[in-house]
């Protein structure tokens, strides 16, 4: 299948997700407010496995995301549409038809891959940073893969990926993640839902 053909089908299950939510949603509000989220990164980051231990699914057989995904994750005080877009290299150049009507944006990367993956992490961060749809939203910056001999601490990331200067007047979180410690990502996600909340109420952002 072309890739054409592939990115219409995946606007076409958007749109139909986006209907079926609206008629869904008619009756009484939900008792927890909703926030469309975008997780990007490269493949092998590890996005699919942390998105399907949060949604308590494990990742047993899980293989790279070809186009995209939705999961509706729950927390005690919302619920995060996930929109997970996939990293190789033939999906990448289409990750912001798929940006539209983000919240947040969640970034994961593998913070042991090579010195050559992590630039290219790097450059994807840096794009997705200072693009329009995205340049005013939250960010939650996963460095996973914390468990490998190899992973390099959140401040060594910081470091390189020059974030201070990237991200200064933004909002946005950077933590080290493994699937090994579950809790600490869950806490992760409801700092990025605290962001949210402020920006819903217009409240200054608690980084």
């Amino acid at each position: 299948m072309s890739e054409h053909m592939q990115l219409s089908l995946a606007l076409c299950r958007i749109g139909f997700y986006t209907c079926f939510r609206a008629l869904c949603c008619k009756g009484p509000p939900p008792s927890r407010p909703e926030y469309d989220v975008v997780c990007i990164g490269l493949t092998g980051a590890g996005k699919s496995s942390l998105l399907a231990w949060l949604c308590n699914e494990g990742s047993h057989g899980i293989g790279p995301t070809t186009g995209f995904s939705i999961k509706a994750v729950p927390f005690p005080n919302a619920i995060l549409n996930v929109k997970e877009l996939g990293g190789a290299e033939n999906i990448k150049k289409y990750w912001s038809r798929y940006y539209q009507g983000s919240q947040g944006v969640v970034f994961v990367l593998d913070s042991a891959s090579s010195d050559e993956e992590l630039e290219s992490a790097r450059n994807e961060l840096h794009s997705a940073m200072q693009h329009p749809q995205l340049c005013t939203l939250p960010f939650l910056i996963l460095a996973n893969h914390q468990d490998k001999p190899a992973a390099r601490p959140p401040n060594q990331i910081k470091k390189y990926f020059e974030l201070e200067p990237l991200a200064r007047g933004k909002r946005w979180i950077l933590e080290g993640s493994t699937t090994n410690n579950m809790v600490a990502v869950k806490e992760n996600f409801i700092q990025l839902i605290r962001l949210l909340e402020d920006t819903d109420t217009g409240l200054p952002a608690r980084i």
